[in-house]
């Protein structure tokens, strides 16, 4: 009996800022300890081309599997299939109204709804500043169906130098919620405080 790595699915929306997923997939695709399932949004290809500059096919050659988002035929449309969980990076505010509502219309949504039903992680990377009360409702239900809501919050602790230092302590974040080691940023370990008395370091 062959052994299969774990499998997470990975899907992207039209939400600002696609960087997000690009270096999560590419993270991924280094570390080579998940089988990633990618699919990608109708709005998505659009934000995709203004922001990064990108098409989709520049970013299928980092997922191990792609589904076309309106394939709902494919193996993630099932509960059958088995994965870790999915991560929709980043997460719109109409895909966090479709997944919260169970209007599963293409496969990224069904993909999402099939890890609420099954009981499997969903990390909702939320991409939208400032937030509406309908939004703030809509992530309040869907925590309480079981997702993760994880927003893109910079943190400064780790001193970043530059966007990447930024994007790959996010990356970290989301890859420890699936229990995927990394080394993709430096963790807070506290403050290093050296205290003298009497000639003594304690």
């Amino acid at each position: 009996m062959t052994h299969e790595p774990p499998r997470l699915l990975i899907g992207i929306t039209g939400a600002s800022a696609p960087h997000l997923a690009i270096h999560l997939l590419t993270a991924l695709h280094r570390l080579k300890t998940v089988e990633t399932h990618l699919v990608i949004s109708r709005a998505a290809h659009r934000t995709l081309e203004l922001e990064a500059g990108l098409r989709p096919d520049d970013l299928i050659g980092l997922a191990d599997v792609y589904h076309q988002r309106g394939d709902i035929a494919a193996s993630i449309a099932s509960g059958s299939f088995l994965t870790m969980g999915m991560v929709v990076v980043p997460c719109s505010m109409k895909t966090l109204a479709a997944i919260t509502h169970g209007f599963s219309d293409d496969l990224l949504t069904r993909a999402a709804d099939v890890c609420l039903k099954e009981r499997r992680r969903l990390v909702l990377v939320t991409r939208e500043t400032p937030l509406s009360l309908v939004h703030l409702r809509n992530m309040t239900a869907v925590t309480e169906a079981g997702a993760i809501v994880l927003p893109p919050v910079p943190a400064f602790y780790q001193q970043p130098g530059s966007i990447q230092d930024l994007l790959a302590h996010l990356s970290g974040k989301i890859l420890d919620q699936f229990g995927i080691e990394h080394d993709l940023s430096p963790r807070w370990q506290g403050p290093t405080v050296a205290r003298h008395l009497n000639g003594a370091t304690r």
